[in-house]
C-alpha cells in the first residue's frame, strides 16, 4: 500500500472516530461547501486536440522552423550514427521474420520494414549513443519519438516538406507541454519521461499529417495516454532505447487507429483516472494549455556535443576545457574533485562501467575519458574505452560531491596535480544548453562524424543538404530514402 493509501485510510478512520458519540453512534457531520473542493481541470486533452488539428505551418514564427530544422537534421545524423550498433543489429534480426510489407527504410541500412517497425527501429537507433536532442526543462528527447514516427509514415504517403516541419513542431510542442505539466514528479518515481511524453508527440504529429478532425485527435492522444512506456532502471541498458522507438510505434499506432473511428475516453489525460493523474503526484495543466500558439517549447530544444547523459556535460566541458589549457597528461592527475547536483549521482553515477552502454551513466568514465582524449563523442563510449587501462585508472581518482548550491546545468570542478598544484574551474552552463547553443557548424561536423564509415562522403553531403532544406521538399520521405545504405 502506498504512503498516499495509508494517509487516506488513517484519515479515513480518524474522522469516524471523532465522529463517534459517547455511546458509539456516528453523528451526522455538515457537508464541505462547493467552495472547498478543488476546481475541476480545464478540457485539457480536447483543447491540446484542437490545437494541433488546427495550427498552420504558416503561422510559424520563422525561428521555430529553424530550429525545427536544426532538431531534424540532428536526428537524422545521430539515427545514422547508431545504425550499426549492436543494439540495433539485434533488434533488426528479432523483427525481421514478423515484418509486413517493406514500407520504410532504416537510415545506414539496407533493410526495409512496415512503417510501424520501421518507425520502431530508427526511433531506437537516433538514442542509442543517447546523443540526440534534449529539452532540459523536463530531459525529454524530443525529436525520436516523433521525427521517427513521422518520416515512416512519409516513406509510405505524400507528405510535404512543409506539413512535415509543422507536424514535427506541433509533436514536440505536444509532448514537451505533457511534459512539464508531471515533470519533476513523474521522472523522480522512476518513469522514462521520453517514452511516456514521446507517445503523444508521435500521435500529435502523425494525426496531423493524416488530417485527423478534432474528435479523432482527442481519440489519438487518448489511444497515445495508454501506452506509457520506459523505465529509468533501463539506463544503461539497450532497453533505454528501446523506450523512444516504442513510443513512435505507439504513437502512429495510436493516431492510425483514431482515424478509422477507434474511440477513447474525451479526457484521458486530465480525468481523475486518466495519464496524469495515474503516472505523477503533480499536475500542471496549464503547462499544456496555456501560449498554444504562441510560446513554443521548440525553442528550448538543445543540442548534446557530448554522447552522454546531459547531467555529466558541465563535468566533461570543464574537463576537456582544463586538459587543453595545461596541456594535461593522465599521469599528471593526482585527484579530481567535481562539486555536483545530486541528479549527477543518481543517474551517472555508476563507478566501475563494463560497457560502454554503462559508461554513459559512469560521471567517473566522463570525466576520465575527457581529460584523457580531450573528447566525449562517441567513440569515447565505446567497449574498448570503457575498458582502457589508463582511463580507468584515472576514473579512479574522480571524486564526485553533492554540494548544496550547485545547479543541475553546474559544475565545480579542482584537478590537483602530482607536483601540488591546483587547477580550478566552474561551469555555470555547458557548450550545446540554450544558453551556449551549438552552431549550425557544429552540428555538420557531428553529423559527419557520426555518419562516417557508414554512408559515403557525397552521401553524407547530400542527405544533410535535404534536412536543412527540409521546408522546401517536395516529399520530406526523399530524406529518408537518401539516408539508406545502397545494396
Amino acid at each position: 500500500m502506498s504512503q498516499i493509501d495509508r494517509r487516506a485510510l488513517i484519515g479515513a478512520a480518524g474522522l469516524a472516530l471523532a465522529g463517534a458519540g459517547a455511546s458509539g453512534a456516528a453523528e451526522t457531520t455538515t457537508p464541505t461547501s462547493a467552495a472547498a473542493k478543488p476546481a475541476a481541470p480545464p478540457a485539457v486533452t480536447r483543447i491540446l486536440a484542437h490545437h494541433v488539428a488546427t495550427a498552420r505551418y504558416e503561422d510559424l514564427p520563422e525561428a521555430v522552423r529553424r530550429e525545427a530544422t536544426r532538431t531534424f537534421l540532428n536526428w537524422v545524423g545521430v539515427a545514422i550514427g547508431g545504425s550499426h550498433h549492436e543494439t540495433l543489429d539485434v533488434a533488426v534480426s528479432a523483427l525481421a521474420p514478423f515484418s509486413g510489407p517493406p514500407q520504410a527504410g532504416l537510415f545506414g541500412r539496407t533493410e526495409r520494414f512496415d512503417i510501424m517497425n520501421g518507425a520502431f527501429l530508427n526511433g531506437v537507433s537516433s538514442h542509442i549513443f543517447d546523443y540526440d536532442d534534449t529539452h532540459l526543462k523536463t530531459v525529454i528527447h524530443p525529436a525520436g519519438p516523433v521525427a521517427a514516427a513521422i518520416l515512416a509514415y512519409a516513406e509510405l504517403h505524400p507528405v510535404s516538406g512543409r506539413d512535415f516541419l509543422n507536424a514535427l513542431v506541433l509533436g514536440i510542442e505536444a509532448e514537451c507541454r505533457i511534459g512539464n505539466a508531471v515533470y519533476p514528479d513523474h521522472y523522480d518515481v522512476g518513469w522514462h519521461i521520453t517514452g511516456t511524453a514521446g507517445v503523444f508527440g508521435a500521435a500529435a504529429a502523425a494525426g496531423r499529417l493524416m488530417g485527423l478532425t478534432e474528435q479523432q485527435m482527442v481519440y489519438a492522444l487518448g489511444l497515445a495516454a495508454s501506452q506509457p512506456v520506459g523505465l529509468r532502471e533501463s539506463f544503461g541498458s539497450m532497453n533505454k532505447s528501446f523506450n523512444p522507438g516504442r513510443a513512435a510505434a505507439n504513437g502512429l499506432f495510436a493516431a492510425i487507429l483514431a482515424a478509422k473511428g477507434y474511440t477513447s475516453s474525451d479526457g484521458m489525460i486530465e480525468a481523475k483516472r486518466g495519464w496524469a493523474n495515474t503516472i505523477s503526484t503533480k499536475q500542471d495543466f496549464r503547462e499544456i494549455t496555456e501560449g498554444l500558439g504562441t510560446r513554443y517549447e521548440t525553442l528550448s530544444n538543445t543540442y548534446k556535443p557530448f554522447a552522454c547523459g546531459i547531467v555529466m556535460h558541465p563535468a566533461i566541458d570543464a574537463a576537456i576545457a582544463m586538459r587543453d589549457a595545461e596541456h594535461l597528461k593522465p599521469e599528471q592527475i593526482r585527484r579530481v574533485d567535481l562539486k555536483v547536483h545530486p541528479l549527477v549521482l543518481e543517474l551517472t553515477g555508476k563507478t566501475a562501467p563494463r560497457a560502454g552502454l554503462e559508461g554513459k551513466f559512469s560521471i567517473y568514465h566522463a570525466v576520465a575519458v575527457a581529460l584523457v582524449a580531450g573528447a566525449a563523442g562517441e567513440k569515447q563510449f565505446s567497449d574498448g574505452a570503457v575498458r582502457d587501462p589508463v582511463i580507468a585508472a584515472l576514473r579512479d581518482r574522480v571524486v564526485p560531491v553533492v554540494t548544496p548550491g550547485i545547479e543541475a546545468a553546474q559544475v565545480d570542478m579542482t584537478i590537483t596535480l602530482d607536483d601540488g598544484r591546483t587547477l580550478h574551474r566552474r561551469v555555470e552552463h555547458a557548450i550545446g544548453s540554450v544558453e551556449r547553443p551549438m552552431s549550425d557548424a557544429a552540428l555538420e561536423r557531428k553529423f559527419t562524424d557520426l555518419a562516417d564509415g557508414v554512408l559515403p562522403a557525397a552521401q553524407i553531403r547530400r542527405v544533410m543538404g535535404l534536412c536543412w532544406s527540409l521546408e522546401t521538399l517536395g516529399s520530406a520521405g526523399d530524406v529518408a530514402r537518401a539516408g539508406v545504405a545502397q545494396a
